[in-house]
């Protein structure tokens, strides 16, 4: 757990009435996602503005699509390139395609960022 965390798990703690309950309870009636979903949801937001073509001379090559109607549940899955450094999994890329590619295809199939968000946030409360 980070500082981030610990702050955060102090701060909802300090709400009159929620001491007993247990830290994702907590946020769960606050109507807040934890910090990793938070940070989660932001990630996989700028996912989405990249493959809509909002990033195009910064995020050039950052991801490739491997688009198929073959696969299951999300027709815009992120093919994982190769690198040889364990470092891998803190790039930015690594650490979101897993979680787009297990996205239901209703959410990455959203025509504009405002509906891209709604969907995001119903199919984040929906892990747990």
């Amino acid at each position: 757990m980070d500082l981030l965390d610990q702050v955060q798990r102090k701060a909802t703690k300090m709400i009159r009435g929620m001491e007993h309950l247990s830290s994702e309870d907590r946020l769960r009636e606050l109507g807040l996602f934890s910090l990793e979903k938070r940070r989660l949801w932001g990630d996989l937001r700028a996912v989405f503005q990249y493959l809509k073509g909002a990033y195009k001379k910064a995020g050039e090559g950052l991801f490739t699509r491997a688009c198929s109607e073959r696969t299951r549940d999300n027709g815009f899955k992120l093919k994982e390139s190769r690198f040889r450094l364990d470092i891998r999994k803190k790039f930015f890329t690594m650490r979101v395609m897993s979680h787009w590619n297990r996205l239901p295809r209703e959410v990455v199939d959203a025509l504009s960022l405002e509906v891209f968000k709604a969907r995001l946030d119903e199919a984040l409360c929906n892990l747990g």
